[in-house]
């Protein structure tokens, strides 16, 4: 599962991205109607948003992905709700979590790469993972 907000910029380049594996269903999570559209053009399979549509999917996830935002109350100008942050983290899926340093959040070493290369690290994780799975 994706999981984005905003404009969903993040989520449909992950998503365009996790397209090249094999034999996965890439959902769509959206804090927002409009990202979870933009997510959809990119091609998940489905495609969901809102507190409650977040809170219900991730439970059933058995990875998810995001910025690292997505697991922080009242990130990405508050779309991210302290709801959907504790269901992302509690969830038992595996969490990928791109670094980003925005709304205040800085992580260490996050600015020696850019943002294609972080998201491309994480698709190959998500290979990675699948391999096991």
């Amino acid at each position: 599962m994706v999981v984005d907000g905003q404009g969903g910029g993040i989520g449909k380049s992950v998503i365009e991205k996790l397209k090249t594996i094999e034999n996965i269903d890439i959902i769509a999570l959206g804090t927002n109607q409009y990202a979870a559209h933009q997510m959809e053009k990119a091609g998940s399979c489905k495609n969901y948003f809102g507190e409650t549509a977040i809170i219900e999917n991730v439970k059933k996830a058995d990875i998810i992905i995001g910025a690292i935002g997505i697991i922080a109350p009242s990130a990405m100008m508050g779309e991210i709700t302290p709801n959907i942050a504790r269901s992302i983290a509690q969830s038992s899926a595996k969490k990928i979590l791109i670094p980003i340093n925005k709304c205040n959040f800085i992580v260490a070493g996050a600015d020696k790469n850019n943002l294609s290369n972080y998201i491309q690290n994480a698709v190959n994780i998500v290979r990675s993972l699948c391999m096991s799975l």
